[in-house]
């Protein structure tokens, strides 16, 4: 009976703590946006999935001056890049001269390897990242774990079903916000072990 009890007890005492977690992120989440105007950067990189508003957003900035690229992570094999600058309307002269397309990213740690070795085949060190509100804790996570010498400015989108400041409300943005935490708590202790393992003097 009292091993039983010290169980329920320690469960208890972890559910409080996983969902002290949740709350602390949601409401990092809900105070992310709208983003301040970053930095000028060397590169821009819109992280795709979620909605075509990281692209519009990146090619905004992009076209703004605030950055010399433009990468746009994880595009369906099965996209031309005509289709995605009609798709996107972006200003073609300038998408034909400084817009990379990146095929190779299924998965947020697809997004944060390809974008690491595209942003040091060109030398780059400063990156502006565009991802979804919910999305970037664990998109920048992933992207310093792939590139820890990178300085990275992030620029989240605000998701208009997500309505973080009342996620909680509705049965989507309750499953969203939660499966994004754990998914942020996977790659949190993923990212932090891989640091451990290295040896030490190695960036």
């Amino acid at each position: 009976m009292k091993a039983a009890a010290q169980l329920f007890a320690a469960v208890a005492v972890a559910a409080l703590i996983w969902a002290s977690g949740l709350l602390a992120f949601a409401a990092r989440v809900d105070r992310s946006t709208p983003p301040g105007d970053p930095p000028d950067a060397d590169g821009v990189v819109a992280l795709t999935g979620g909605s075509a508003e990281r692209i519009d957003a990146a090619m905004q900035l992009l076209e703004a001056g605030k950055a010399k690229r433009m990468l746009i992570s994880g595009v369906s094999r099965q996209v031309t890049r005509a289709e995605l600058q009609i798709l996107t309307g972006a200003d073609k002269p300038i998408y034909d001269c400084c817009v990379d397309l990146g095929f190779r990213a299924a998965d947020t740690v697809g997004n944060a390897r390809e974008t690491a070795q595209w942003a040091r085949g060109k030398g780059y060190r400063t990156l502006i990242l565009v991802t979804s509100d919910y999305h970037m804790p664990r998109a920048r996570l992933e992207l310093k774990g792939a590139m820890p010498e990178a300085v990275v400015y992030p620029y989240p989108v605000a998701t208009p079903e997500l309505r973080a400041s009342r996620w909680w409300a509705s049965g989507e943005g309750l499953q969203r916000m939660t499966l994004e935490y754990s998914k942020y708590l996977v790659a949190l202790a993923r990212v932090t072990t891989q640091g451990l393992q290295q040896p030490l003097g190695r960036k």
